[in-house]
């Protein structure tokens, strides 16, 4: 059996995380969204949907049982209290659904590496379940700029920020980086070098 690499994926909010994801998914590679995960873990009914709901009230609700994401993020972005409360529910969820997806692709022995995006990778301490740790950066000027411009104010997107660890710090922490302030051409030529860094590094076979 090989061994499966496992590649974390990380940056700042709004840095260019999906997109890069979505480069490498689009050259074969297994890829596991955390954000995804985190949608499916508030499906209603759910045991972590009830406790967001008995933790925050039905007040954060829409119609039809859905959480109403906008309303519970100006709640929890507001009050790092309530954020980190949100964060004790949610990310033990979440991560037990990657680990599981994780496991599964190891038992079916059809990839050799996984991509795992996780905006909060470092602030939740799980960098050590991973060969390595790819972080997509870009300047606090373009973070803005791109969560305004998805309608966010300017203080809600810098509350957003500065939930997360600074930039610079995930950056030192990072096996390898990709800077993401420009063209989407450029952050696939970044994407592609560190691939096959990765690959030459940790010894994972190619597929082609």
């Amino acid at each position: 059996m090989k061994r499966l690499i496992k590649v974390g994926l990380t940056g700042g909010i709004a840095s260019g995380k999906s997109m890069t994801l979505d480069h490498w998914q689009q050259t074969g590679t297994a890829g596991i969204d955390a954000d995804v995960l985190a949608h499916q873990a508030l499906i209603p009914r759910t045991p972590t949907w009830d406790k967001v709901v008995r933790t925050f009230g039905s007040k954060i609700l829409n119609k039809d049982g859905t959480v109403n994401r906008p309303k519970l993020g100006k709640i929890v972005f507001a009050d790092e209290k309530k954020r980190g409360a949100l964060n004790r529910i949610i990310h033990p969820a979440v991560e037990k659904m990657w680990t599981e997806a994780i496991e599964k692709l190891e038992r079916e022995n059809v990839a050799t590496i996984v991509v795992v995006a996780i905006p909060l990778l470092y602030e939740v301490a799980v960098e050590t379940k991973f060969d390595c740790v790819v972080v997509v950066g870009c300047s606090e000027p373009t973070q803005l700029a791109r969560l305004t411009k998805k309608g966010l104010s300017k203080s809600q997107a810098q509350a957003r920020i500065r939930a997360q660890w600074p930039l610079q710090m995930k950056m030192d922490h990072a096996d390898f980086v990709i800077w993401n302030d420009g063209w989407l051409e450029v952050l696939h030529q970044q994407a592609k070098t560190i691939w096959v860094n990765i690959k030459e590094t940790y010894h994972a076979p190619s597929k082609n």
